[in-house]
């Protein structure tokens, strides 16, 4: 008989289920990650995914304050 077979490990995800991407920036308002991020997410390696995570802090920046205060 075969082992039962365990449910994939959750993938990390810095969504905050703030889907609005700013057409200056092309950034999400939510998570800072660009349309093609988002979209290819659960397809990118984890080492990929943590290499974006890493950079998201410093996106925010390119993102006007005032449009960030909608959501937060």
């Amino acid at each position: 008989m075969s082992q039962p077979r365990k449910p994939p490990a959750p993938i990390k995800t810095p969504c905050i289920q703030v889907c609005v991407v700013d057409g200056e920036s092309g950034l999400c308002l939510g998570c800072h990650r660009t349309l093609a991020e988002v979209a290819g997410w659960a397809r990118f390696t984890e080492a990929e995914r943590e290499a974006i995570m890493a950079e998201l802090p410093s996106r925010r920046s390119r993102i006007q304050p005032e449009k960030l205060g909608l959501f937060r």
